[in-house]
């Protein structure tokens, strides 16, 4: 099933991190800036609209893309 994975900025170490854990070093994940948990719908909207064509090609491409 393909899926995207989205973290914000500061947590991209430790997903490279996480990734080289489970045998996955050069995994693929969509990064935007942090904070998100203190935006408003409208700033959230815009944030995910802007990293929509990254999600699509994500998807579309799989991991080894």
């Amino acid at each position: 099933m393909p899926s995207a994975s989205i973290i914000t900025d500061v947590f991209t170490a430790t997903g490279n991190a996480m990734a080289r854990t489970w045998g996955l070093d050069g995994f693929r994940f969509i990064t935007m800036p942090h904070p998100i948990a203190n935006l408003d719908a409208k700033t959230l909207d815009e944030r995910a609209e802007k990293a929509a064509p990254e999600v699509a090609k994500l998807l579309l491409e799989g991991q080894r893309g």
